[in-house]
């Protein structure tokens, strides 16, 4: 296994610090714009022992005796996973390759993709639970009708950039830590497109596409709530120069109901039952988003007890089915009894054989609190 505490010339305990430094001395020095092509192989394995001496993971495979890199030498003149280019953008900084500037890569395109676009639609309820389609008005990019995209005014055509001759890129001697270095970067002129439009289209000023208002229907299924994002591929905003459309986003806001609360894909509703009917047991009808539903109230029905109906709630969103209606029962004890009335209850206890209690307040919490205190005879 290589020696790469030797090759970068510092001990086995060096820090991460000395290591870099060792590192970016031994690469300007042996550099083959310093050292000629005969440093190249040198410089070749200071940077492959600078590949693994540099991250603490591979260093400590490394120190284990495992070599991270293997038997591999680095590719194509340098370590294993990037080249010199790679190397001096991270210790030298710019864009410059240390062999005369970056690989050509041509004129850049004026194209683009359009913009992804979102708009709010505001729903009920029950908008949610069964699905809704729905109308929204939103401001989009078109084409520009009068150059079809090409951002110029009719009759023209874009002209090749003279200072980069079309290219897009220009080159530069720039001094650095290794001397003179040839760097390549985007042409000043044309922006890197390789040529200037002269007479730009005055509808859309020479970006190829104008915008206006959009009347867009989207279906918005069972399911949905507050947050969720429903995408329409390729109805946003149309690209520069006639690029592909963006995507339009509907996130959906819902409004509360007065009646039922959402619990995911279950609804809940509070029903009010008389005590009599609680008592005695009744039947009775809810008004759901479905329509009136029957609910059975069995005889002596506690507050607080709940009636499930199923297949009553929301639409499972990109499922099959409903979620439940949870009907809570509420018993309600009146409170304005006429005297008729209040005989009447009388004598039902009575019948009942029982007793009515005779509340006493009694100190509780050294005389701080009071609670009340009864006797009652149930059946």
């Amino acid at each position: 296994m290589n020696d790469y505490y030797g090759t970068l010339g510092v001990e086995r305990n060096a820090s991460e610090a000395e290591i870099k430094k060792a590192y970016r001395k031994l690469a300007r020095e042996l550099h083959p714009d310093v050292a000629g092509p005969e440093g190249e192989e040198r410089f070749k394995e200071v940077a492959a022992a600078y590949e693994v001496l540099g991250n603490s993971d591979k260093r400590a495979q490394y120190d284990r005796g495992v070599d991270p890199r293997g038997s591999r030498s680095g590719a194509q003149g340098g370590p294993q996973g990037f080249g010199f280019e790679d190397i001096f953008e991270q210790f030298f900084g710019g864009g410059g390759s240390p062999f005369g500037g970056q690989q050509q890569r041509g004129p850049a395109s004026r194209t683009q993709r359009g913009g992804d676009t979102l708009v709010q639609a505001t729903i009920d309820l029950k908008e949610a639970v069964f699905g809704v389609s729905r109308e929204i008005q939103v401001d989009l990019a078109d084409v520009c009708e009068t150059c079809h995209g090409s951002c110029c005014a009719p009759g023209s055509q874009p002209q090749q950039c003279r200072q980069c001759n079309g290219a897009g890129m220009v080159q530069r001697m720039a001094r650095s830590l290794l001397g003179n270095v040839m760097t390549t970067s985007p042409c000043p002129a044309c922006g890197g497109y390789g040529t200037i439009i002269e007479k730009p289209c005055g509808d859309c000023s020479g970006q190829g596409r104008t915008h206006s208002r959009h009347t867009v229907k989207v279906d918005i299924p069972a399911g949905v709530e507050t947050g969720t994002r429903i995408r329409l591929s390729g109805r946003g905003d149309a690209g520069v120069a006639g690029g592909p459309k963006g995507d339009l986003y509907v996130e959906i806001r819902e409004k509360q109901h007065d009646v039922f609360e959402r619990r995911g894909d279950d609804l809940h509703c509070t029903l009010e039952v008389p005590m009599t009917a609680a008592a005695l047991g009744a039947q009775m009808d809810v008004d759901t988003f479905d329509g009136p539903q029957p609910v059975e109230i069995r005889q002596g029905t506690h507050a607080g007890s709940t009636v499930k109906l199923k297949g009553l709630g929301v639409g499972r969103l990109q499922r099959a089915g409903r979620g439940d209606l949870h009907v809570h029962l509420d018993v309600h004890t009146p409170t304005d009894l006429s005297d008729e009335q209040t005989d009447l209850l009388r004598q039902l206890a009575a019948l009942r054989g029982e007793e009515m209690p005779e509340a006493t307040l009694a100190p509780l919490g050294g005389g701080v609190f009071s609670r009340l205190r009864g006797h009652f005879k149930g059946r």
